[in-house]
């Protein structure tokens, strides 16, 4: 058996498409109430919703920890793995890459990657490194790919309400309630591993949403075309996300155009109404 590829659940991939590649997903703990939870498998950004809109209070995500990344980690060795790569969600927003890093430690050639981007940001990085693996490459030669093209990185969100930044402890509730009176819907992007805010768009969620697409793709000639991925918590309106899939590729030739639904993480801080498409730079090396 080859190398085992592991990410935490923050990737968005879908089951279909962890299936296809053979990924395991480690789920990050969301903290409700009392009650800590297993991300995708025991709480769904819905449910979230549900709870923060019901007045009882928000939601806190908990990284990975060291113990459940070597429980992982040896398993993937006691099923006959020669190498493990485990990527993470950017170290500057969760401590899952630094406890990857101890838990690996105890292991020979566990390769942790930090994606240095959130959702399928990282989640893209993680299908092409199925792919180089597929190809024949070996774990060290896949984890140096990775470290080059995870600079070329442009993972950005339009979100439809400050509301739950605000409640998060994230955004004040006078540029909160601005935000919504003026109907703004502002650009989240990940820029060095952090979150800052973009572009400030103003009008209707869907009418934003493609002027998004349209300034994010339209004419562009550096792009890795062999994939895009939107990513949503739009779960109420899925035929408005698929019309979102079709722009996409209209707008540039990529090889596929995926869409998968946020996790918890992106849910819980961006809340309902949210897109994104996660793209890359060309390089030298595809």
């Amino acid at each position: 058996m080859q190398a085992k590829i592991i990410a935490d659940s923050t990737c968005d991939l879908s089951a279909e498409l962890l299936e296809r590649y053979q990924i395991r997903r480690v789920p990050l703990t969301i903290v409700k109430g009392e009650d800590e939870l297993k991300d995708g498998d025991e709480i769904t950004p819905q449910d979230i919703f549900a709870y923060v809109d019901s007045g009882q209070g928000v939601c806190h995500t908990a990284a990975v920890n060291v113990r459940e990344y070597q429980a992982v980690f040896a398993d993937a060795f006691a099923q006959g793995a020669e190498a493990v790569l485990s990527f993470t969600i950017s170290s500057k927003l969760s401590s899952c890459y630094q406890n990857s890093v101890i838990a690996g430690e105890d292991f020979n050639n566990v390769y942790s990657i930090d994606t240095c981007s959130l959702s399928t940001g990282g989640g893209w990085l993680v299908l092409y490194a199925a792919e180089l693996l597929q190809q024949g490459l070996s774990a060290r030669q896949v984890v140096e790919r990775c470290e080059t093209k995870r600079l070329l990185s442009e993972a950005s969100f339009v979100i439809s309400t400050l509301d739950y930044l605000h409640k998060g402890g994230r955004c004040s509730g006078i540029a909160a309630l601005g935000a919504n009176l003026l109907n703004i819907k502002p650009c989240l992007e990940l820029c060095d591993g952090e979150i800052r805010v973009g572009k400030k768009y103003r009008g209707t969620t869907k009418k934003v949403l493609r002027q998004y697409l349209r300034e994010r793709l339209e004419g562009r000639d550096d792009l890795d075309l062999s994939r895009a991925i939107v990513t949503h918590t739009m779960y109420d309106d899925l035929q408005f996300v698929r019309e979102m899939v079709r722009l996409v590729g209209e707008l540039q030739p990529f090889r596929e155009v995926l869409f998968t639904d946020a996790g918890c993480t992106v849910g819980n801080h961006c809340g309902p109404g949210t897109l994104g498409v996660l793209i890359y730079g060309k390089d030298q090396v595809r």
